[in-house]
């Protein structure tokens, strides 16, 4: 068992009958979302909500009920990975190209769980590269702009072409090499026009499950 997946089977044990539940995306959600489809078919009764289009197929394929946003209220629990998470349990996430559903979603629930292998666990923040969602409109303006915050941006490629979410916008990624004040970054990214939001997530883990190579789970709760 990969270390992925050793933190998301750990994290699916929060899971119980009956609970409104955010399935997240990306390698480490992908593992999460199978033990769920695995107690779901032993007679787990949930509802669920996914972050992307792919977790939301994936979720499909294993029976995992899906339910309308506008019928499911507040979830109780969503489990998703991260791209980096340090000791205060600030997360860089948006590697899979969904931090905008994401942070819907996690805003709208009671408990957020993290899981990730020990590479993501950092002392400081910014070595992955910053997502950053953009609106199509007038973006090269918009690039410009967060580059002058103090990174280097460019557009999220894919098959030679901009990437684009499922919400239709770009990704750019925006590498700072350190982050050292995320919140002042964070509110400063969302004032530019033409920025949707960006992949720091702050003041929203309440439980973050990291896999070490030497088998060890670590638990660092809020």
């Amino acid at each position: 068992m990969n270390l992925k997946q050793k933190a998301a089977e750990k994290a699916v044990e929060a899971i119980q009958d009956g609970m409104k539940v955010g399935l997240g995306t990306g390698s480490t959600a992908y593992w999460a979302i199978q033990k769920i489809g695995e107690r779901v078919a032993q007679g787990l009764y949930i509802q669920a909500v996914a972050t992307s289009q792919a977790s939301e197929d994936l979720a499909r394929e294993l029976g995992i009920p899906i339910i309308p946003f506008d019928q499911i209220g507040r979830l109780d629990i969503t489990i998703d990975g991260a791209d980096e998470v340090n000791e205060e349990l600030v997360l860089v996430k948006g590697g899979g190209g969904a931090l905008l559903r994401e942070k819907i979603v996690e805003s709208n629930s009671d408990r957020l769980i993290i899981i990730v292998d020990e590479s993501k666990d950092v002392k400081k923040l910014g070595a992955f590269p910053l997502p950053v969602e953009v609106v199509p409109f007038a973006s090269e303006w918009t690039l410009e702009a967060l580059r002058k915050t103090g990174c280097e941006a460019e557009w999220r490629i894919k098959d030679g072409e901009r990437f684009l979410t499922d919400n239709g916008n770009y990704i750019a990624d925006c590498r700072y090499g350190t982050i050292e004040h995320p919140q002042e970054l964070e509110i400063r990214l969302n004032q530019i026009p033409g920025v949707v939001d960006n992949g720091l997530f702050i003041n929203m883990a309440d439980q973050v499950i990291i896999a070490r190579a030497n088998g060890q789970i670590d638990i660092r709760n809020k």
